[in-house]
């Protein structure tokens, strides 16, 4: 008797992290389903001003999840998309309306990769101070290597944007075609994943080498190239791919399901005070945003330290999958060791959209002026 208690218990305590992270994303799951469907059917379709959607597309993520359901400028480089004529090649097609798509909004892809380059510069430190708290490191807030593998980060960011945009574009028009009887809303949300996804291939390599300079494993971009690739290969680089995609796609939903929240309530309130107020200004979806990506990068952190362990573990130690990975977080540490740097995750996100915003009309503003 004695044996088998203590069998059953052994078992039980093996399982206990697997449903401790089970319940904890059915919870998460569930705070955003009720949110949507309390407060977001009750009110209008809001429109934007078309630069904030396109800087929205290109942006930092709270900002680009934002607007993508509204179309604005981005509808209209789709339809102009969609009036050329289709190429004999399936591949060739493609291959052009992503690169119509992308001439056609190159004023905003050129301000928005300027604003992109300066938000992730400046805040590059906390986004190091996390990750050294999420490695569990002894002293995260150290001033030295602050912006160690920062130019690796921006080569790798940047042309996600554009990657992602472009993507986005095609993956939207071509679900817009296929699926008439499918509410519109639904298929940019579809649309923004899959250009997520798309830009993930792109940007996984960076990411992974930004990780091991920022934890110390390597002391420079260079180092970290030739190390990685003499281990392990091209494989090296998308280490922790998995990961990335397990944190980058329920944040997107997340995201766009608590800007819709937090937009109704905005605008709820300004018709209180203007019964005439039917759509927020570039400056109004900028601060939806930053509230929405907040809120997405809290309740996502756990998604995101298992993603900064998988793409720095040289060892093994967890596993190589995101359940092992997960699995030993909650044997280490419990379920407060999910949500380790959250503090600075979250703070990473408002400043940022801020200083993208600010940028991006700016560079807009230069742009306009010297034309």
């Amino acid at each position: 008797m004695a044996v088998a208690n203590r069998s059953s218990y052994q078992l039980c305590r093996g399982k206990a992290p697997f449903l401790s992270l089970l319940l904890l994303c059915r919870l998460l799951i569930s705070v955003q389903i009720v949110a949507s469907k309390s407060i977001c059917p009750h009110l209008q379709p809001i429109k934007c001003h078309p630069s904030s959607a396109l800087t929205a597309t290109i942006g930092t993520a709270a900002t680009k999840a934002a607007l993508l359901p509204r179309g604005g400028g981005a509808s209209k480089i789709s339809s102009a998309t969609s009036a050329t004529p289709a190429a004999s090649n399936p591949l060739a097609e493609i291959l052009s309306s992503f690169v119509r798509t992308v001439l056609s909004a190159r004023s905003h892809l050129a301000a928005a990769a300027v604003a992109r380059f300066v938000s992730m510069f400046v805040m590059y430190p906390v986004d190091t101070i996390k990750t050294r708290m999420q490695m569990k490191q002894a002293d995260a807030f150290r001033a030295s290597g602050l912006f160690n593998g920062v130019a690796g980060s921006l080569v790798g960011q940047v042309p996600y944007g554009v990657l992602t945009f472009g993507s986005y574009e095609i993956y939207k028009q071509s679900l817009l075609n296929r699926f008439t009887n499918i509410k519109p809303a639904f298929i940019y949300a579809l649309a923004a994943i899959m250009g997520d996804v798309t830009g993930s291939g792109w940007l996984c390599p960076s990411e992974v080498m930004k990780q091991q300079i920022q934890a110390g494993i390597y002391p420079s971009m260079g180092e970290a190239i030739k190390g990685i690739w003499r281990k392990s290969g091209v494989a090296g680089f998308y280490q922790g791919f998995t990961g990335g995609l397990a944190r980058d796609v329920p944040f997107r939903v997340a995201q766009l399901t608590t800007f819709e929240v937090t937009k109704n309530i905005y605008l709820r309130a300004k018709q209180s005070k203007d019964d005439s107020a039917l759509s927020l200004s570039s400056l109004e979806a900028a601060i939806c945003g930053a509230a929405a990506g907040s809120f997405s990068a809290a309740i996502t952190n756990p998604l995101d330290r298992i993603k900064t362990l998988m793409m720095t573990d040289t060892t093994n130690a967890y596993g190589g999958s995101v359940v092992t990975c997960a699995a030993k977080i909650l044997r280490d540490d419990g379920l407060t060791g999910l949500f380790a740097g959250v503090v600075p995750r979250v703070a990473y996100i408002a400043p940022s959209v801020c200083i993208f915003f600010v940028t991006y009309e700016f560079v807009q503003q230069k742009m306009k002026e010297t034309n």
